[in-house]
C-alpha cells in the first residue's frame, strides 16, 4: 500500500510539471512570434477574443491603464520596422494551474536597439481547450 501511494504522488508531480511545461511553451511561442514580428505565429497561441491591457507607471505622470484590441496588437507587431532591434527578456516564470485555467507571472526587461528601455511584469491567463493552451488575457506593467 505504501509503494502505491508513493507511485501515485510521483505520477501526480510529473503530470503537474508536464502541464507547466506546456503552458511555458505556449508563452515562449508567443515571444518567438513577437521577436520575429510574426503576428500569424502569435495568433496560434492566442484566443480570438484575447484581452490586452497595459499599466504604465510613472512618478511624474501617474499610473495609466490602457486597452488594446487584438486587431491593433497584431497590426502593431507586423508593422515594427525591420531595422529596429528589440528584445523582451523574460526573467522567470511563476506558473499556476487549476484544471483548464493557468496563470503566468513573468517579470521582464525590455531592450530597444540593445539599450534598456523599461521593465515590469507580464501576466498571462490561459485556457485549455481541446488539449491546447490559449492565451485569453494579457496585462503588463511598464516602468522606466
Amino acid at each position: 500500500m505504501k509503494s502505491y501511494t508513493i507511485i501515485f504522488f510521483l505520477l501526480l508531480g510529473l503530470s503537474c510539471n508536464a502541464q507547466k511545461q506546456e503552458v511555458q511553451k505556449c508563452i515562449e511561442s508567443f515571444f518567438e512570434g513577437f521577436h520575429q514580428r510574426d503576428s500569424s505565429k502569435i495568433k496560434l497561441v492566442c484566443a480570438d477574443k484575447m484581452i490586452l491591457q497595459s499599466i504604465s507607471e510613472s512618478t511624474t505622470k501617474g499610473n495609466k491603464l490602457s486597452n488594446e484590441s487584438t486587431k491593433e496588437f497584431y497590426k502593431s507587431i507586423a508593422s515594427i520596422p525591420l531595422n529596429m532591434k528589440f528584445q523582451e527578456k523574460i526573467l522567470s516564470y511563476n506558473i499556476q494551474i487549476d484544471g483548464s485555467m493557468a496563470h503566468v507571472w513573468a517579470p521582464y526587461e525590455f531592450y530597444l536597439n540593445e539599450k534598456f528601455s523599461h521593465s515590469g511584469v507580464n501576466t498571462f491567463t490561459l485556457f485549455k481547450e481541446k488539449d491546447e493552451w490559449k492565451i485569453i488575457y494579457l496585462i503588463d506593467t511598464r516602468r522606466r
